[in-house]
């Protein structure tokens, strides 16, 4: 078993003013060379978007970018047509593919957005670009495994186009659940702390804590507290 921890506190900070943000892996102005991916994983940003206020149009080009909202209202527009507003519950996926520009604000006046921003890298370059979201059922990961993310199309949650399975779970205190890996012999999964705390394959965690794991079958994942965890099974090879 190989693993690799990132504690809350080590992450990359921005203070836009505007924006707050949380970077696991190297992003914009921070830039560690130890942290620049987990296999195809690229980015984890964990945001805090003032009323009123957000990302203006820029690009993106051969990336699946996942958006996932835990408080408030985001709007979305982009080069395709497309105006949305994702909240707590959703999910959202843009495969930039051959080039796309879009925007980000937060719809509210008076609340502040908070969401997480993953890149994850793709297994084919240049396809047509696509946007999707969905709402969640979120009972359906209350003491158990909620898939809402794949490869293919006909299977639960978005899909992007890369062999990537993300889940979510809320766990309460003292429940077990265990994650078998789609793909174990390529690929690791990358386990990011939501909400309160957790053990997995006997490694504590915290709040906003990031673990990587490969070279398992299955992650077997305790609440020590209420916990919400976000996992991202990805391939390690770029």
């Amino acid at each position: 078993m190989n693993t690799v921890l990132h504690k809350a506190v080590t992450r990359g900070q921005a203070n836009h003013g505007w924006l707050q943000s949380k970077h696991t892996f190297s992003f914009a102005n921070y830039h560690n060379p130890e942290r620049m991916h987990f296999g195809t994983l690229r980015v984890l940003n964990d945001d805090i978007v003032a009323p009123s206020m957000g990302f203006g149009t820029h690009p993106h080009r051969d990336m699946e970018i996942i958006s996932i909202p835990l408080e408030g209202d985001l709007e979305h527009k982009d080069s395709m047509g497309n105006t949305a507003v994702i909240k707590s519950g959703d999910i959202q996926v843009l495969s930039a593919g051959s080039g796309i520009t879009h925007s980000e604000y937060n719809k509210n006046s008076n609340s502040e957005v908070k969401f997480l921003q993953i890149w994850v890298l793709p297994n084919k370059k240049g396809v047509t670009p696509r946007y999707d979201q969905i709402t969640l059922n979120t009972i359906d990961r209350e003491n158990k495994l909620q898939q809402i993310l794949s490869p293919t199309p006909e299977d639960a949650g978005v899909w992007i186009h890369q062999n990537a399975w993300f889940h979510i779970t809320n766990l309460e205190q003292g429940n077990t659940v265990n994650y078998a890996l789609k793909n174990p012999d390529k690929n690791g999964v990358y386990a990011f702390i939501l909400k309160g705390d957790a053990t997995i394959n006997h490694q504590n965690l915290n709040k906003r804590d990031g673990f990587g794991v490969w070279g398992v079958d299955s992650l077997d994942i305790h609440a020590d507290s209420s916990t919400e965890i976000l996992l991202m099974e990805v391939p390690m090879t770029l």
